[in-house]
């Protein structure tokens, strides 16, 4: 009986392994009758388009003049979604005729002015990429303003720059602490930037010609804490929009009236963090590009970097400024490897004279190191609105029985005051 039932065992053991291997094979054959059904059907859809675009005509492109169109390069262009329809050759035939036709209309198309429009009344201040110029057109105006500012690129500025200038301050529009974009022309040379007027210059101008009386006023530190504060508001804008002005200085600073209404310009060397694959800064990968030294934080020396933490250095820098009356940083470094030395080996600049505690702590702030520790422009608009509320004068509305009181106490001292007058002039 034992032997009888080891064979019963064995049978059935051989018995399930050729019922699994019957029931994989019968699984790898459904499998490969369905590949291979899909692929006839594929073979088959793909014999039907080749029969219907061989039944399309072929779409010749159009003949034009011989003149060299120019190219327009655009920082983000559209992508065409692919065509649904077999019809692709007509489709892109269609799309390349209308670039041509776009680009001829450009062509014939004349600039919005040129310099010869343009009637320069007072230079403003000469940069490196451009000089600045109150002007006026020579007939009608620009957008209803009769008055502007006006940029005009130098020799050897490249197109792509001003292009990066122009979208930049479109993407700033509507700050009342920016100078405001009006009309350009980056079509021919000079490249040409109309924005709105301003009535004193820089900021750096306005305080050395005014120093003289600017020392004498005793509201002096207050007038120069709300400048700072529309500042700072000006590059708090821009952090929202990440963009790094990278070129923040007090010649850069425009002044309609001061203090209320002072405006960041010159975005020649800003850069849009959004149009960029790192948020790591690029300028330092063009060894020409000249970039202000003196402004600069330590962190561009040593590791080639700059952040929104360098615009909040140069920002110190600025506060420093304005408190010396425009002098420039560093004054007694004269050459580009002294300065670079000095702030690399952690110098700052020295206090300024007669700057209140609150501005030379953000200035200290804003020149901390590494730059991680440095506030944000939100941080010092908060500060610097704190400052402002301490300066201005407050009636205390929560005991409003005070205020009553205090005004029944001065008509009582005016009613004996004018007693004891009446009293002397009758003796």
């Amino acid at each position: 009986m034992e032997d009888c039932s080891g064979v019963y065992s064995i049978v059935y053991v051989l018995s399930g392994l050729l019922s699994f291997t019957i029931l994989v094979f019968t699984v790898l054959g459904a499998v490969c009758i369905t590949k291979y059904r899909s692929a006839l059907k594929t073979i088959r859809l793909l014999r039907q388009n080749k029969m219907l675009m061989s039944a399309v005509p072929r779409v010749e492109p159009p003949l034009l003049p011989m003149r060299p169109i120019p190219v327009v390069v655009e920082e983000e262009e559209e992508r065409e979604p692919p065509p649904k329809s077999p019809l692709r050759p007509s489709t892109s035939a269609r799309s390349s005729s209308k670039k041509l036709w776009k680009g001829l209309q450009q062509l014939q198309q004349d600039p919005p002015f040129t310099k010869s429009d343009l009637n320069l009344l007072q230079l403003i201040k000469a940069g490196k990429e451009g000089v600045f110029y109150q002007a006026r057109m020579t007939r009608g105006t620009c957008k209803g303003h009769s008055m502007f500012t006006c940029k005009i690129s130098k020799e050897g500025v490249r197109l792509k720059h001003v292009d990066m200038e122009v979208s930049i301050m479109r993407k700033l529009m509507h700050h009342k602490n920016i100078l405001q974009l009006l009309d350009w022309n980056a079509t021919t040379e000079p490249y040409i930037l109309i924005m709105e007027y301003v009535s004193y210059g820089t900021l750096r101008t306005f305080l050395q010609t005014n120093r003289a009386h600017l020392s004498a006023d005793p509201e002096l530190q207050s007038l120069l804490t709300i400048a700072s504060y529309h500042i700072a508001l000006a590059m708090q804008h821009l952090r929202s929009k990440m963009i790094i002005h990278c070129d923040l200085a007090l010649r850069n600073v425009m002044v309609n009236k001061f203090p209320w209404e002072v405006k960041v310009a010159e975005f020649g060397l800003a850069r849009d963090l959004t149009r960029m694959a790192s948020r790591r800064s690029s300028r330092w990968r063009n060894p020409r590009q000249r970039v202000p030294l003196r402004w600069y934080p330590p962190e561009y020396f040593k590791n080639n970097y700059y952040s929104y933490k360098g615009d909040v250095w140069a920002f110190g820098i600025v506060l420093w400024e304005m408190q010396t009356f425009g002098t420039l940083p560093y004054p007694n470094l004269e050459t580009s490897e002294q300065v670079v030395y000095h702030i690399c080996m952690g110098h700052k600049n020295t206090n300024p004279e007669g700057c209140r505690p609150e501005i030379l702590h953000i200035m200290r702030d804003c020149w901390q190191e590494p730059y991680t520790l440095r506030p944000s422009f939100t941080d010092i608009v908060c500060m610097l609105e704190s400052i402002m509320e301490n300066d201005a004068d407050y009636v205390d509305v929560e005991s409003p029985e005070q205020v009553v009181t205090d005004e029944a106490e001065i008509q009582e001292n005016n009613r004996l005051r004018a007693a004891s007058v009446s009293l002397d002039t009758n003796f």
